[in-house]
């Protein structure tokens, strides 16, 4: 094929270059280090990623999330089923993330969100009188360990055999742990066995430290010194750039948004009406001393990975 000509022809031109006695350890070194980078070629999309640090790349979200190649079905090895504790497989090439916010209501974006082969959604937002503005398939919701009980109220509309969506539940160790201690784990076991066809899978503790890890470096401060819980769209987020090549995302503010002038006024959640307003709760959480998510920060940082990935944003859209 075209790489193995041109290695060819590459080694034919150094060879003829050197003295007898070098041409053997030469034309062998040479051999080696051109089969190293083939197959590299061959196993990244863009072989780049893998010297950007070499060309004075700082360790950041770019070296974190470089792009990299999109094989379907690779094993996920931060997310384990329940029972079986096999890894999570799954690739999607264009992922819609549906928010919870109210900032869904009202625009009807239900019938493009439904044309996406992926559509992910967070905790128990609910689609059932929601269809025209959040669509009606559901591929993979991501669910905080706080949000666990509120799906087993409905456990047969959320793990019964006719639904095949993917449930990938996040939370801290005291409440995920296997030895028959963590409450939550012991739930969604308990799930699995009412509902055997469930497809549950929980975050592994290497994968939450990892999370922690990001935060850190994408901001400059620790997660358990500053008080702050992460968001189910900061877990979202991570678990989608590792499994989507491309992801729009509705309903999601950015972090100057509820300080523009008449921003629109909407609820927390587009389930609760009447409820709390959405940028209340922001601000409210962003300045807790302690036990708040700091959802403006996180939008800061996704505002920079979309940078480097292909992340889109609807209603509202973001402006670069």
């Amino acid at each position: 094929n075209y790489w193995m000509k041109m290695i060819a022809a590459f080694i034919r031109l150094v060879i003829s270059t050197v003295s007898p006695q070098r041409k053997s350890l030469i034309a062998t070194s040479l051999i080696v280090a051109v089969s190293l980078f083939v197959v590299v070629v061959n196993y990244s999309e863009k072989p780049y990623f893998l010297f950007q640090p070499v060309f004075g790349q700082t360790f950041s979200s770019h070296w974190i999330f470089s792009k990299q190649s999109y094989k379907a079905f690779k094993p996920h090895q931060g997310y384990v089923s329940i029972p079986k504790q096999e890894p999570l497989k799954l690739h999607c090439e264009l992922c819609s993330i549906v928010s919870s916010s109210g900032q869904m209501l009202g625009q009807a974006a239900g019938p493009q969100i439904d044309r996406s082969p992926c559509i992910w959604r967070m905790n128990n937002a609910p689609t059932r009188g929601f269809e025209n503005d959040v669509g009606r398939r559901t591929t993979l919701r991501v669910v905080s360990h706080t949000s666990v009980p509120l799906l087993l109220q409905k456990p047969q509309y959320f793990f019964g055999q006719g639904n095949d969506t993917v449930y990938v539940v996040w939370g801290p160790l005291r409440n995920m742990r296997k030895d028959g201690k963590g409450i939550v784990y012991n739930m969604l076991r308990q799930a699995s066995e009412n509902y055997p066809h469930a497809r549950i899978y929980v975050t592994t503790e290497d994968r939450m430290n990892y999370c922690d890890m990001v935060f850190k470096k994408e901001t400059g401060k620790d997660r358990i010194q500053s008080g702050s819980y992460l968001s189910t769209g900061w877990f979202t987020l991570i678990l989608a750039m590792d499994m989507c090549k491309e992801i729009h995302i509705y309903g999601m503010i950015n972090d100057t948004y509820c300080k523009s002038g008449g921003y629109r006024k909407v609820p927390y959640h587009y389930y609760e009406a009447g409820g709390r307003d959405e940028c209340a709760e922001y601000l409210l959480h962003e300045s807790a001393p302690y036990g708040g998510h700091r959802f403006i920060t996180e939008k800061a940082v996704f505002s920079k990975w979309a940078k480097t990935h292909d992340i889109k944003f609807f209603n509202p859209s973001w402006l670069s």
